[in-house]
Parts: C-alpha cells; sequence; structure tokens
C-alpha cells in the first residue's frame, strides 16, 4: 500500500516520524516535502499531495503543518481529495467511518508524536461504514 506524505517546515519533524512508523509497518512513502525545518510555505507541498490523488496515482495521504489547518486547507481544494484534521484518535476513526477521509492532517505545534502513533494507527485500521454516510460524501465534491 502507498502513502502519500507533506508537510510544510512546522511538521517536517512529526512527518519523518509518520514515514518511519508507516515504513515499519509496510507501507511504501511517497514524500512531496518539505525535506528540512527551513521555512515553507503548505501549500506548495499539499498541492503536490492533491494532484497526485486526483490523478488516481495515490489513494491516500498524511499531511502536517503546525496547526493542521492550512495543510487541509489547501489540500481540500482538489477535487478528489477529503483532508480531516484530528487531533484525537476519536476524531480520526470518524473521519475515516463517517467521511471516508483519503488525507488525515495533523497539527504538529499540538500534539506529541505517541499522539500523532495512535492517531494515525487508528486512521489507518477504521474502515468506512457507507450506508447511510455514502450518499453525504458523495455530496461532498463539486463536479
Amino acid at each position: 500500500m502507498k502513502c502519500g506524505l507533506c508537510c510544510d517546515h512546522a511538521g517536517y519533524l512529526l512527518k519523518e516520524e509518520i514515514k518511519r512508523l508507516l515504513t515499519a509497518k509496510g507501507y511504501e512513502c511517497v514524500d512531496f516535502g518539505t525535506h528540512s525545518e527551513e521555512r515553507a510555505d503548505y501549500p506548495d507541498f499539499a498541492h503536490l499531495l492533491g494532484r497526485a490523488i486526483d490523478a488516481g496515482e495515490l489513494s491516500m495521504g498524511i499531511a502536517v503543518c503546525g496547526s493542521g489547518n492550512g495543510i487541509s486547507m489547501a489540500l481540500n481544494k482538489h477535487q478528489k481529495v477529503r483532508a480531516a484534521l484530528c487531533w484525537s484518535e476519536e476524531l480520526a476513526a470518524l473521519a475515516k467511518a463517517h467521511n471516508n477521509a483519503n488525507v488525515l492532517s495533523l497539527p504538529a505545534r499540538f500534539i506529541s508524536f505517541e499522539e500523532a502513533e495512535r492517531i494515525v494507527n487508528t486512521f489507518l485500521s477504521t474502515p468506512f461504514e457507507g450506508g447511510r454516510h455514502e450518499a453525504r460524501v458523495k455530496k461532498i465534491a463539486l463536479d
């Protein structure tokens, strides 16, 4: 399974830890950057991940910035992206189960790596419930 990753400078260290976690779980990581803690603008990297999902090259991703907000906003401009900002396991489970989120956005300045690890594991292991949620999810993208 492949997972796209992207971040800005504030999310770089957490993204690197998540990349190690995913690799240990057998995921192939496609890292769209940034690749250092040097100041960088989150849209530049979010749009690379978003385009890959829109093109069908990837089906999922994890994005990290300081608050998680900016990178989520940029990602959600892409028609096939459903990025969800999650700072708890419960939010990650609901984002997948009810909204079929395909990108997990994390707030690097507000969670520890241990919390991020639990959130990522929950996101990866929670299935979409479908059913009553399916019709709502289909209404998200503007065609």
